[in-house]
């Protein structure tokens, strides 16, 4: 069977420059399986509004390579493919389907080298000015990556992100006045170690599954909804905190004067932790191109780059706790710290705000899904804030402390739960799914429900996900139908109408005769009345 280039051919679409024989070469690799790109070798692809950078790393220079989207509507299949040699790999240059600025999450397809070597790839796609591209990577050298890092690390500390956790860091500097320089000084190392610690382990993670083929790039963890729920939770209690909910430090630390010693250095060491985190989501300008830069480079090389970004973040704190004069010329404490501090809550919480975005947007586009979700994390942020009024109505104190440890944990198992699903399938409502249930002499189960019914709510978790009443509806056959009148429906309307109701919760029967009187069921449901109505229809 012959190919032509540019068509679609067993999933993938094939290149202007494939020839007619390359029909049989990747009915071979589909056929066995193209496996991920082996360990050592890495994969970065950046997009603009017209065209998509695939660069390879092989680790040796390759001469040769062409790019089969499993997607045939991803490239523009009449464009050739340019490729550049480089020194460990290629890059392949293809072009969009369509000119936009939204760009595409992943790319997948079938990358096939001249040797007959052939991989699946399955990426995500970076914006050129986030994501370096293998020619940039030339270009800036590891000197220039270096110094880009660092510039860029100290830019992040203006980034609403960081800020706030920094101008905590600096009121405590400014109350620690009395302090002896050498002890300023060690809470700007400790806090230096944390940043750098925090980095490495980011920078050794993202390394580690790499090499177990995982496709992976800065800002990873926020893929993951437990992560994106623990830095909402954590941004959001901190902002509390700065708010004035709360005393943070005189929460946790307590009265004892050696304590709060002991556990100073600690804090500060600790504080350079989140500093890291929150910096994630924010790419500072000049930094994607050192990471990209890092990330395609040799491990002591990547660990370099990443140090010298720590540096930069770390910077201005360290500055000010090792030059004595500095600091002598901040402003002394008085109320003005308060009110400048309350301020900054603010930056935090738009950050919440968006990392609940963030959140909802991890569960897909299933209708309601990603809605479901957010409502679970809002309600812990809730009990966070719950918490918070205990630490601040109880400051110092045992009794506080101890609630507000339980109602953080309650705040991390409700938001990151995984609630119960429907066990059976349930189908939109009709008359045209009504009328096919009874041309098949099957009885039907309406639901008719609304998002902001709360009676619907209970009584679909609290009944209709009962395993008996799962059980009678497979038993008896039951075609389960779900009429959402969550927005404003004129045939649902109509519907409910020909039953005598005008609202919901609604639970109709309808025997499998056409002809046979539907049977409404109470709007406050129990197992027994559903199971009855079930097996008496």
């Amino acid at each position: 069977m012959a190919c032509l280039p540019g068509k679609a051919y067993l999933g993938l679409t094939l290149p202007p420059q494939a020839g007619v024989g390359a029909a049989s070469l990747i009915a071979d690799a589909i056929a066995r399986e193209p496996v991920t790109l082996p360990a050592g070798y890495a994969v970065h692809i950046s997009s603009t509004r017209d065209r998509l950078i695939l660069a390879i790393d092989s680790g040796k220079p390759e001469q040769a390579a062409s790019f089969f989207p499993f997607d045939e509507f991803a490239l523009r299949n009449a464009a050739e493919q340019r490729v550049t040699s480089l020194a460990d790999g290629i890059q392949l240059e293809l072009e969009r389907a369509d000119a936009s600025d939204q760009l595409p999450a992943r790319l997948r397809g079938v990358v096939e080298f001249n040797d007959g070597r052939a991989f699946a790839i399955d990426a995500p796609v970076f914006a050129a000015s986030a994501a370096s591209t293998r020619t940039s990577s030339e270009d800036i050298g590891f000197a220039g990556a270096i110094l880009l890092a660092f510039v860029g690390g100290s830019i992040l500390n203006l980034m609403p992100c960081v800020f706030p956790v920094l101008f905590l860091k600096a009121l405590s500097l400014t109350a620690s006045t009395g302090e002896e320089p050498r002890a300023r000084m060690r809470h700007g190392l400790a806090y230096t170690v944390g940043i750098l610690a925090s980095f490495w382990a980011i920078l050794g993670a993202l390394l580690i599954l790499r090499a177990g083929g995982h496709q992976l790039g800065w800002g990873f963890q926020l893929q993951s909804p437990a992560f994106v729920a623990g830095m909402a939770s954590l941004l959001f209690f901190m902002a509390l905190s700065m708010a004035g909910q709360f005393d943070l430090g005189l929460s946790f630390t307590g009265k004892g004067d050696s304590l709060t010693r002991k556990s100073g250095f600690a804090g500060s060491f600790f504080t350079g932790m989140p500093a890291t985190v929150v910096a994630t989501p924010c790419t500072a300008p000049l930094m994607g191109a050192a990471i990209g830069f890092a990330l395609s480079q040799s491990v002591l090389s990547a660990f370099s780059i990443f140090t010298s970004l720590a540096m930069g973040l770390a910077l201005p704190y360290l500055l000010f706790t090792l030059q004595p004069l500095w600091a002598k010329r901040i402003p002394r404490p008085g109320r003005w710290m308060e009110l400048l501090k309350q301020f900054t809550s603010v930056p935090l919480f738009l950050t919440v705000i968006w990392l609940v975005w963030v959140y909802g947007r991890l569960y897909g586009s299933a209708a309601g899904d990603g809605v479901d979700h957010i409502a679970r994390l809002l309600i812990g942020l809730l009990l966070l804030a719950t918490a918070g009024w205990s630490l601040g109505h109880w400051p110092a104190q045992r009794a506080g402390a101890l609630t507000a440890l339980v109602l953080m944990v309650a705040s991390l198992f409700v938001s990151l739960r995984i609630p119960s699903s429907d066990a059976l399938q349930w189908n939109a409502f009709s008359q045209t799914a009504l009328e096919q249930a009874h041309e098949a002499g099957r009885p039907v189960f309406v639901d008719f429900t609304a998002a902001w019914c709360l009676s619907c709510q209970v009584n679909e978790r609290a009944v209709l996900r009962d395993k008996s009443v799962e059980h009678e509806f497979v038993a008896e056959h039951y075609v389960l139908l779900r009429a959402d009148w969550t927005r404003y429906d004129p045939a649902i309307t109509q519907e409910l109408a020909s039953v005598g109701r005008s609202g919901v919760p609604t639970y109709v029967v309808y025997p499998a005769a056409a002809n046979s009187g539907a049977k409404v069921l109470p709007e406050l449901l129990s197992r027994g009345v559903v199971l009855h109505a079930l097996s008496h229809p």
